[in-house]
């Protein structure tokens, strides 16, 4: 952080780090919107002048201004299928974590701007009063929702991708030091088609959340040929649940980069979006929309406020409603959808409500705000962990910022 903090309206380049999930690469072809994101902002913020610097996994972009917090992203040696929840990966994560501040509390950012899931970051920052900020890419869990609670700052605000959000982290109204920023693309990325063949996509990891057998035996009843694109997180899912509904009017087309993936939306009259758990944002819908393909999508989560009259919904437990969906979908206005995106959801849009948190937060630093406060400890990094973790102002962090309740 510099002696000369940065206001509101100063346009100076910022000295940022960026704080990414650890669970898969930072790397195109991407594993989901997590990691898309993180990439995308960061070449971002770059294009406008910023010092930026990524903090990931180790197997990440070489291309970006990468600093590795871990050889390689944890699902790779903890799978978080067969080790969520357990005492192995949430060490393995606490030790990352605290290793990535140690890294960030020494490198005299102006601003970190968090996008992983650890409560560590934003009490690290509220204590230290390091301008942060955290944007929340999923539904509230324990302990991150208590974080949410209690780690808010003008000097440490957090974001949501949507507004049904905040009634599931803040049920009583939203905080001041709490806004909504919608993600956003680059609708270059996703080129136009004016009209489509016939045929439904579906594309994104292929997973029990996601809802890739829904599309498959809605497409099934529609008889409207499916090709679903993505990674493969979950083979014993994929081998019984999507291998079975292959054949002619079902295909797995792999996982594609953002290119041939973009043509293949393009070339589609309707685009399938089922997730079945309360999905914060869904990025796949905006990618689908600037391409011009109208989306059919379960309704969950934030699809409605996405997709808004570009989109036609079905619960997500009915195929058959899907599948009528389907249908109606591939009626809507195809220049109405990427309309839509350039006009909600680009990615200029995006990181400039990011700047401008960026630069409240810093101007924010000394105001007069009470001191954190957070309960007795029950985990805390090593004593050379704590050491390293020294702040411009002299002090190491209360180790209560660590506490789990």
């Amino acid at each position: 952080m510099t002696e000369q903090s940065a206001g509101p309206g100063d346009a100076r380049p910022l000295r940022i780090a960026l704080l990414a999930h650890l669970r898969h690469p930072i790397a195109p072809p991407f594993m989901g919107g997590m990691e898309a994101h993180s990439w995308h902002l960061c070449r971002a913020l770059i294009a406008r002048g910023h010092d930026v610097t990524l903090f990931a996994s180790g197997d990440s972009d070489p291309a970006l201004p990468l600093s590795a917090i871990c050889d390689v992203h944890y699902d790779a040696v903890l799978p978080w299928r067969d080790h969520h929840g357990t005492d192995r990966l949430n060490a393995w994560l606490d030790d990352a974590h605290a290793a990535a501040l140690v890294q960030i509390g020494a490198g005299s950012f102006d601003v970190v701007h968090n996008n992983g899931l650890h409560r560590y970051p934003p009490r690290w920052a509220r204590v230290t009063r390091h301008p942060m900020v955290t944007s929340l890419h999923v539904p509230p869990f324990n302990p991150l929702d208590r974080v949410a609670r209690d780690s808010g700052a003008p000097f440490a605000p957090f974001t949501i991708t949507s507004e049904v959000q905040s009634g599931r982290y803040w049920p009583d109204g939203m905080p001041d030091w709490a806004h909504v920023v919608p993600n956003g693309i680059d609708p270059a990325d996703w080129p136009y088609s004016p009209e489509g063949d016939g045929t439904a996509v579906w594309f994104g990891r292929i997973a029990p959340n996601k809802g890739p057998h829904l599309a498959a035996e809605a497409a099934r009843i529609a008889r409207i040929p499916l090709t679903l694109f993505g990674a493969i997180e979950d083979p014993d899912y994929f081998e019984s649940a999507i291998r079975p509904r292959l054949g002619d009017a079902v295909h797995y087309g792999g996982h594609l980069s953002g290119a041939d993936l973009a043509r293949r939306i393009g070339r589609a009259s309707v685009c399938l979006a089922t997730p079945l758990w309360d999905e914060p944002f869904g990025l796949t819908a905006i990618e689908s929309l600037a391409c011009g393909t109208p989306v059919a999508a379960t309704d969950m989560g934030a699809m409605r406020e996405v997709l808004g009259p570009c989109g036609t919904f079905a619960p997500p437990d009915d195929p058959a409603a899907l599948a009528s969906a389907m249908k109606a979908a591939a009626g809507i206005d195809r220049a109405a959808c990427r309309a839509r995106v350039e006009e909600r959801f680009t990615a200029a849009a995006m990181t400039g409500a990011y700047e401008r948190l960026y630069r409240s937060a810093i101007a924010a630093r000394h105001d007069d705000w009470p001191d954190a406060t957070f309960p007795p400890r029950e985990l805390r990094p090593s004593l050379a962990v704590r050491r390293g973790m020294a702040t411009r102002r002299g002090a190491a962090p209360d180790p209560g910022v660590f506490a789990e309740k």
